[in-house]
């Protein structure tokens, strides 16, 4: 009997071990990465999480429920893939008993995330405007939030966009301005541990793809006429333009580069000031086997480190938003060169 019950015991302590180190995963992925759920705390045996809506398009039709419903395993033939290339992923399985994806356009975390924080950008503008509606301009410069506003919108319009594209500068006025406070609240909200923040927007690839993707066109769409002359004739020795176009074929490839550069820069940005802050805090899990004085002393490390992170995270939210906006601006001035007399 004693032995059974140090076998219990053994296997209950390895049993525990082993649900810390997932923990501590969780704590680190859980978070980088999507989910069809918003966890927002565990206490004890009880997680509160807010579920999200699920929706997909399978080989049985459409598919419209709560993703409570997968948390007991299979639903209407659907399941969330665990391991293997769709890990974390609504999946079925095809009549060769393979698991394929749907198409899946439910309301994740970061989906959810970029709403409200797009709302609270937009009650932040808002405000901004009552406020100007209120307030004749004879009475001066705002102060406070508004003043805040004033000022970043006055230095991103004439440091960076008039600096950097000149003339016909008001055109892309609008999207750099918007690009500069979607980028810095999303990044900033981002830093807050609690709902309705933590959601890891900016450091999701595919937003800031199409970040990129929008500045890409803005550049190329209205680039001018020796904005393109200069990609595939440009003004170098013939020998490096004819026979073989080698940099016709750099400048081209360019083209590309250049907004494939910002969607990699933002996104590495965040997502690694994440990853760095959330593995400190990690830190306070993993020595608990340790023992409580190193826990203890550990702990005090971690809690320093992170809330030092956690201040450098705001200065880095500013900072990539400001490098974003003037990066976009740069290209997008570029484009919009102009031939010079000889």
């Amino acid at each position: 009997m004693a032995q059974n019950a140090d076998s219990t015991a053994v296997a209950a302590s390895s049993e525990q071990n082993q649900t810390e180190d997932i923990s501590v995963n969780e704590l680190v992925f859980g978070h980088i990465g999507d989910a069809y759920e918003w966890h927002i705390a565990t206490l004890g045996n009880t997680v509160v999480s807010i579920p999200l809506p699920v929706i997909v398009h399978s080989s049985t039709g459409w598919h419209v429920f709560s993703s409570s419903r997968l948390e007991e395993g299979e639903y209407e033939g659907l399941y969330i893939a665990r391991g293997g290339a769709y890990d974390g992923k609504i999946v079925e399985r095809n009549e060769a008993g393979e698991e394929v994806r749907p198409l899946d356009i439910s309301i994740t975390k970061n989906v959810m995330g970029l709403f409200i924080n797009s709302a609270v950008l937009l009650v932040i503008m808002m405000s901004c405007v009552r406020w100007y509606k209120k307030h004749p301009v004879e009475q001066g410069a705002p102060k406070g939030g508004v003043g805040m506003i004033e000022a970043l919108v006055l230095m991103i319009y004439d440091d960076v966009i008039k600096g950097c594209i000149g003339e016909d500068y008001k055109r892309y006025a609008p999207y750099l301005l918007t690009a500069f406070f979607f980028v810095l609240v999303n990044n900033l909200m981002g830093l807050i541990p609690i709902f309705p923040g933590g959601a890891n927007v900016t450091g999701n690839i595919a937003i800031t793809l199409v970040l990129a993707v929008i500045t890409f066109l803005f550049t190329n769409i209205f680039g001018t006429k020796e904005y393109w002359k200069e990609i595939f004739w440009p003004d170098v020795p013939t020998w490096l333009k004819a026979p073989v176009p080698m940099m016709p074929l750099i400048e081209f490839f360019g083209i590309f580069t250049k907004p494939f550069a910002l969607m990699i820069r933002l996104f590495a940005n965040i997502m690694a000031g994440h990853a760095a802050i959330l593995s400190l805090i990690a830190i306070i899990f993993i020595t608990v086997k340790v023992g409580p004085v190193i826990n203890g002393s550990m702990t005090v490390v971690a809690v320093a480190f992170g809330i030092f992170m956690d201040a450098l995270e705001i200065l880095v939210a500013f900072i990539q938003a400001y490098v974003f906006t003037m990066l976009s601006a740069v290209f997008i001035g570029l484009s919009r060169v102009k031939g010079h007399e000889a």
